[in-house]
């Protein structure tokens, strides 16, 4: 029930939203071309991959690989782009992702494909079982600045107490953190566009 209304809050906001997602699709294509949004494989609950969506803030010619490891990452990086994932708006399309069951507000950070360090842990402390989210206890306890390791044990913290007000106090908490920019380590995203 609590998911269902989790896709349902989704779709509201898609609909409510339209008029933003308009706008920042006209600045992406106005600026650069390529497609309005960046598609990535992402590994879900129990392990399954999916389709992850987000407003692409990157040149199309980028590399594919981890951003941190590009010699300049900033001169790929669209203004646009720059400014999206300052305010963390590059990340309004994963609402499809809630709509369609793949993922929720609150869960953790759904891992690339080939992140099998991640994966792998995961697994082992049983965090695979949740759904990913768009946030999550890890994003809000040090987002880029934390090791796997540690993201880990913040994703099985958030599975050992689950409940409705920990997923309303980290929405909350994320919302303070991408006001005041908090936890964001400039190139150190996990992937070209993470």
């Amino acid at each position: 029930m609590y998911n269902l209304l989790q896709r349902l809050i989704a779709l509201i906001s898609l609909i409510l939203l339209s008029p933003l997602f308009l706008v920042v699709a006209i600045l992406i294509k106005l600026e650069s071309k390529g497609p309005v949004f960046f598609k990535q494989e992402r590994v879900g609950k129990d392990n399954i991959n999916f389709t992850i969506y987000k407003f692409r803030s990157m040149r199309t010619d980028t590399p594919d690989v981890a951003t941190h490891l590009l010699d300049n990452p900033d001169i790929f990086i669209t203004k646009i782009g720059g400014f999206l994932r300052k305010t963390s708006l590059d990340e309004l399309p994963q609402l499809l992702n809630i709509v369609k069951g793949e993922m929720l507000f609150v869960g953790p950070r759904p891992a690339l494909y080939n992140q099998y360090d991640l994966t792998g842990l995961r697994e082992l402390r049983g965090v695979d079982k949740l759904y990913p989210g768009v946030t999550g206890w890890a994003q809000v306890n040090g987002r880029d600045e934390l090791e796997i390791e540690e993201k880990v044990e913040f994703d099985k913290e958030y599975l050992d107490n689950k409940s409705i007000i920990l997923d309303i106090k980290i929405v909350f908490m994320t919302l303070f953190k991408v006001f005041k920019r908090e936890g964001i380590v400039e190139g150190k995203k996990a992937t070209n566009e993470d």
